[in-house]
């Protein structure tokens, strides 16, 4: 370590963060939001939806950026991702 700590650092993920929602009713199991996920959030449930296929579940809901690219490969409009606003902190006013 360049500090000569023997402590592992801990690290933080920085960039946007975002939720992933999902409409389990309408998936169809293809497995492509799973498959393009950036982040590696989502895997498939073990569960079965009431047509009889396997959907997705966020797994490390942590992780998601919410860039929407498992919403926009998903053929049947099951899932989107959606970034989070920053959060503003309050600023001493100059009066």
């Amino acid at each position: 370590m360049p500090d000569g700590s023997d402590q592992p650092r801990k690290t933080t993920r920085s960039g946007p963060r975002g939720d992933v929602y999902i409409h389990k009713d309408r998936c169809k199991g293809c497995g492509f939001c799973v498959e393009f996920c950036p982040t590696h959030v989502l895997e498939m449930s073990h569960d079965y939806n009431p047509k009889g296929y396997h959907y997705p579940v966020a797994s490390k809901p942590d992780a998601c950026s919410g860039c929407d690219l498992c919403g926009m490969y998903c053929p049947d409009f099951a899932i989107f991702g959606v970034r989070r606003r920053a959060e503003c902190k309050p600023t001493a006013s100059a009066s």
